[in-house]
């Protein structure tokens, strides 16, 4: 069983930066899965912001290259979403989350993934 908890949620103008943290309680799983982070507006659907695999590979949504970047650190268990420019559409719950295996999790596809944090909130002000 994995569990991942998140932090580094926050309020931000517009402009500004947050990092994400999620911290896995399964190290050997952080190793070989694809790890990625997802977010949610209100009213809208979940969508896959970035993945990254165990070999570094990464897989960026269109409306965030550029500006966020996805790193991991294993002896910390810890996956990191490094947010910069952020703009106030980038408002949401941001959700870490583990992919099945075998999943084709590149494709940013919230039902490849099969573990998930609780969430931390970031606000971006105009």
């Amino acid at each position: 069983q994995v569990q991942l908890v998140e932090s580094g949620g926050g309020s931000v103008q517009a402009g500004g930066s947050l990092r994400l943290s999620c911290t896995t309680t399964s190290r050997y799983k952080f190793r070989t899965y694809y790890m990625g982070w997802f977010r949610q507006a209100p009213g809208k659907e979940r969508e896959g912001v970035v993945a990254l695999a165990s070999d570094g590979g990464t897989s960026y949504a269109d409306s965030v290259k550029g500006r966020f970047t996805i790193s991991g650190d294993i002896a910390k268990n810890t996956l990191y979403l490094e947010m910069n420019s952020l703009k106030p559409e980038d408002t949401a719950m941001y959700y870490c989350a583990a992919c099945r295996f075998g999943a084709p999790c590149y494709l940013l596809k919230e039902v490849n993934f099969g573990y998930w944090g609780q969430g931390t909130q970031v606000s971006v002000s105009s």
